[in-house]
């Protein structure tokens, strides 16, 4: 197996139990987790904790999106630097909107593996109860 890469201070080194993992390119990862520790241990979540990343990316989206639509309004009201604004307000509409769409399918996919994981936690509390007796 490959040693880890040592950066040019020493600072970021893998702990010591954990275990490596190559990629396609041959460097190596550390195995740990990036997920939360809330995620393993069990604790209830709030609905912001859980949405408050997608709920940003739409709103920010929106916003992006609406400023879009007042440049790309301003280019058809302004004669002096048009241009500018007839290049930079379909930017910001493709920007906008692609942040929109993103954030609005983002929120189904987190529903869907709430839904899992309630029903994985019900199904391992299930078989422990009828496998531990």
């Amino acid at each position: 197996m490959e040693l880890p890469p040592r950066s040019p201070n020493g600072s970021e080194k893998c702990p010591r139990g954990a275990e490596l993992a190559a990629s396609s390119t041959g460097s190596t990862l550390c195995a740990s987790s990036s997920r939360s520790e809330s995620v393993w241990t069990g604790a209830p979540r709030s609905r912001w904790d859980i949405y408050h990343k997608p709920l940003i990316v739409v709103a920010v989206g929106a916003a992006i999106f609406l400023f879009g639509v007042v440049i790309t309004s301003l280019a058809c009201f302004l004669s002096k630097h048009k241009k500018v604004y007839k290049m930079s307000g379909p930017a910001f509409l493709s920007l906008g909107l692609m942040l929109l769409v993103c954030g609005l399918v983002w929120i189904p996919i987190i529903r869907k593996k709430q839904k899992q994981r309630q029903k994985s936690q019900f199904l391992q509390s299930l078989k422990s109860f009828f496998f531990n007796r």
